[in-house]
């Protein structure tokens, strides 16, 4: 079983976010990453997005520009980290997602314009951690749940450690409880 680590944690080593990942894929034999903050992806602009769809039109779908869309689709779980970061995420995650979201290898549209999910991956699990109380405006968890839904993955769930820039906050604690989450998770693989 392949699962795909989507690492959006910006800060290395430093994060927080990072801990709770490594907490989750400890023991995984088959772990592929994507390490955004080496990758740099760029955003797509007219040109890029024009190069692209030329070749979707033509189903050349082994050009390298598909390669993170194809790793997507064929993964059996998906495990994204990233921080929260303004009511969301870092701007790095949603340019792969753009780099992900592609016609007939994640997702297609059927005779009737319905749309219709192509991924293998049974879940995907979304781990953060926020200076802030996470639960309160989630968008980051929300939007990736509405895109797994497109990509057809049935699954999605969740892990924060909050609060952890509030004063008087117990970091520890909180970290400690979010690592009982994902161990939780852990177990219900």
């Amino acid at each position: 079983m392949t699962t795909l680590f989507v690492n959006a944690c910006l800060r290395g080593e430093e994060s927080r976010t990072l801990q709770l990942c490594q907490a989750y894929l400890e023991g995984l034999d088959d772990v592929q990453e994507v390490n955004l903050a080496q990758l740099r992806l760029e955003p797509f602009y007219a040109e890029s997005v024009a190069y692209r769809a030329q070749l979707e039109k033509a189903g050349m779908f082994d050009d390298p520009i598909f390669d993170l869309s194809k790793q997507f689709a064929e993964a059996d779980e998906i495990v994204i980290g990233a921080p929260y970061w303004d009511l969301s995420f870092p701007a790095a995650l949603k340019v792969y997602v753009e780099h992900v979201s592609v016609c007939d290898i994640t997702f297609h549209y059927t005779e009737d314009a319905r749309c219709e999910g192509l991924c293998k991956a049974r879940r995907l699990t979304y781990l953060t951690t926020g200076g802030g109380d996470v639960g309160a405006a989630n968008y980051g968890y929300d939007y990736l749940g509405a895109i797994a839904g497109m990509f057809g993955i049935p699954e999605t769930r969740f892990v924060a450690a909050d609060n952890l820039d509030v004063w008087g906050t117990d970091v520890e604690a909180q970290m400690a409880a979010a690592r009982e989450a994902v161990e939780q998770l852990r177990a219900e693989r």
